[in-house]
């Protein structure tokens, strides 16, 4: 499914994103130089852009401009960067490397870590408000719910905090499945609903199709994500390899066993597709992307 019109999709939202996050961190701040330099040390630092390609895919596929789907794609990878930067703390993973370079607090300092963190939420939200003004003020309030009913408590705050009361205990299926829908899989969902919600005429079969296939995909990326953990190479990976397990932190193959778990990640990206259905011709760049999810090595 990796054909090259669905890369041609990837290298296209990866030129938009890329000047928009920029455009977003702004010029120099004489206020809080350290600050802003940890900002940008952490959102442009690499990455997989996974969320912004949920929002143009989803968006364009349905028919959305993609001046419009700019501002959701930004705010989406905001937050993630911003997730990152706080479940790396001491207080949470404790983790030194993500993206093949030191973590935002081994870079800066904790507190400059967690204030970084906190003020990429609150510019995500800036950004979604400011630059939507076309869409109208309706789509405009919805964005807005949607992202942050996808950050709280039913959310990645909840997942995490699931994530955290888990270490050095036995885990169940059904709590890992809902640690990893809240804490990683509700983002994946809110990507694909903006990019839906910044297209024209979209009815509410099409939203609610779209929500199963984000919800899928999201936990098919993290049981994927479990995996790679396991079977993954650190240099690849860009974050220490078998992290999980010298935290003592359960995941899906130590819960069900590897082989079981390359079951669960395929069934659900199963899920995801089924989902799609009815979506006629716009569900092609979709079905791509819930294959690159489940078939990515890092």
């Amino acid at each position: 499914m990796n054909t090259p019109d669905f890369q041609e999709r990837v290298h296209a939202a990866q030129a938009r994103i890329e000047p928009a996050l920029e455009h977003a961190l702004g010029g120099a701040d004489d206020g809080a130089v350290r600050l802003q330099e940890a900002m940008r040390y952490s959102v442009l630092g690499g990455g997989k852009r996974l969320r912004p390609l949920l929002v143009y895919v989803t968006g364009m596929a349905l028919g959305a401009r993609a001046a419009d789907l700019d501002a959701p794609a930004t705010a989406v990878e905001l937050i993630h960067a911003y997730s990152l930067i706080h479940d790396d703390l001491p207080a949470m993973d404790d983790d030194d490397l993500r993206r093949g370079r030191p973590t935002c607090h081994r870079a800066f300092d904790e507190g400059t870590a967690i204030l970084a963190g906190d003020a990429l939420q609150a510019l995500a939200f800036s950004v979604l408000a400011a630059r939507t003004n076309a869409l109208g003020d309706e789509t405009r309030v919805r964005m807005l719910t949607v992202l942050a009913a996808a950050i709280g408590l039913g959310g990645m705050a909840g997942g995490q905090a699931i994530d955290l009361e888990a270490t050095g205990r036995a885990m169940d299926p059904r709590r890992i499945e809902l640690m990893h829908r809240r804490k990683t899989g509700a983002l994946i969902r809110a990507s694909v609903e903006l990019g839906a919600l910044a297209a024209p005429a979209t009815d509410d079969a099409v939203h609610a199709a779209l929500r199963i296939y984000g919800d899928e995909i999201g936990l098919a990326f993290q049981i994927q994500d479990d995996i790679l953990d396991v079977t993954g190479d650190t240099a690849l990976l860009g974050k220490r390899a078998g992290a999980d397990a010298a935290r003592g932190k359960p995941n899906y193959p130590s819960v069900f066993g590897l082989e079981r778990a390359r079951q669960l990640a395929l069934e659900h990206r199963d899920r995801a597709l089924a989902a799609l259905s009815g979506l006629d011709n716009a569900a092609v760049a979709l079905r791509a992307l819930a294959h690159y999810v489940v078939d990515r090595v890092q």
